[in-house]
C-alpha cells in the first residue's frame, strides 16, 4: 500500500510562518502488475477537533474505510489553533496537490471528494462554498473545490443559538471575522453538491447545523443529500469499533456507520466509480 506524508508548504514552496498543519497522508493500495491500472476517485479525509487539534479517529479509520471501497484516500492535517484563512489554505492546498498529481496518483482529477467531520465539516463547507480570489492561489475558485463533499456532524454556523463555540472562537479569531464564515451563509448556486449527515442526539454540535446547511443548498438549488440518524452522540466517525469503544450502549447506534455506504452510493449516482485505463 502508497503511505506517504506530504508537506505541502514544501511541496509549494510556501512559508509555514510557524503554522502546525499543511500535511497530507496518503493511503492507496499497492499496484497489481498483473492487472489493469485502476483510475480511483479521491476522498480527501478532512478529521474535526474544534479547531484545537485533530481527531485521530475521524482521519486513518476513514481512509482505510474508503480504500477498502476502491477509494484513493488522502488525510489532511490541517493548522490548530489558527485563524480563517489559514486552514483554508491548506485544504486548498490539499486539493491542488491531488488534481496536479492526479496522472501519477491514479486517481480521477475531477472526482475528488472532501469528506468532512465536525469542525472538518465547517472546513470542508469552506471549501464547497469558495470564492475566487479567497483562497491563496492564484486561480479560479472552482480549480480549488472539490467535486463533491461528505459533511458529517458539521459545524455550520456561526450564529450563537446552534454554534459550536470553542471552534468559533478560534476560526472567527475570537469573533473578528464571523458572519462570512456561518457555512449556511455562504451557499450559493456555485456551491458543491453536498451528502449531508448528523445525529438528533447530537448535544455537542446540535442538528440544526445541517438542517440550516441543507436549507441554504435547496434555497439554491444546488443538489444535496440529508439524512439524520435518531440516536447517537457527536463525534462517531465511522461508528465501529475502530472508532468507538464498543459497549451494549454502542450497539444501539452502530447502525450509523452505515452512512458510509450512503454516501458511496451517492457518489457513484454522480459517477465516482472505480476506471481502468
Amino acid at each position: 500500500m502508497l503511505n506517504e506524508k506530504i508537506d505541502l508548504y514544501n511541496y509549494f514552496n510556501q512559508q509555514r510562518n510557524g503554522l502546525s498543519g499543511g500535511y497530507l497522508q496518503l493511503y492507496c493500495p499497492a499496484v497489481c502488475e498483473t492487472l489493469k491500472r485502476k483510475i480511483r476517485c479521491c476522498q480527501l479525509i478532512i478529521p474535526g477537533g474544534g479547531y484545537n487539534h485533530i481527531s485521530p479517529r475521524e482521519g486513518e479509520p476513514v481512509a482505510l474505510r474508503f480504500v477498502a471501497k476502491g477509494f484513493f484516500a488522502a488525510v489532511l492535517t490541517y493548522s490548530v489553533n489558527a485563524p480563517y484563512p489559514a486552514p483554508l489554505n491548506e485544504a486548498c492546498m490539499a486539493v491542488k496537490y491531488l488534481r496536479q498529481n492526479a496522472k501519477a496518483l491514479g486517481i480521477d482529477s475531477q472526482k475528488v471528494c472532501a469528506v468532512g467531520f465536525s469542525a472538518g465539516g465547517h472546513l470542508t463547507g469552506l471549501l464547497a462554498t469558495l470564492k475566487d480570489g479567497e483562497a491563496a492561489f492564484d486561480l479560479p475558485a472552482k480549480d480549488l473545490k472539490p467535486d463533491a463533499v461528505i459533511l458529517s456532524y458539521p459545524v455550520v454556523t456561526t450564529d450563537k443559538n446552534f454554534a459550536h463555540a470553542g471552534s468559533k472562537k478560534i476560526i472567527t479569531d475570537g469573533g473578528k471575522i464571523s458572519a462570512e464564515l456561518s457555512i449556511d451563509k455562504r451557499v450559493t448556486k456555485n456551491a458543491v453538491p453536498a451528502f449531508i449527515w448528523h445525529t438528533f442526539e447530537d448535544e455537542t454540535v446540535p442538528a440544526e447545523n445541517s438542517l440550516l446547511l441543507a436549507r441554504a443548498y435547496r434555497a439554491c438549488n444546488v443538489p444535496f443529500e440529508l439524512h439524520v440518524f435518531e440516536k447517537g452522540c457527536h463525534g462517531l466517525s465511522i461508528s465501529n469499533g475502530e472508532t468507538n469503544d464498543q459497549t451494549s450502549a454502542d450497539e444501539a447506534v452502530a447502525h450509523v456507520g452505515e452512512w458510509v455506504n450512503l454516501s458511496l452510493n451517492w457518489l457513484r449516482s454522480r459517477g465516482f466509480t472505480l476506471k481502468h485505463e
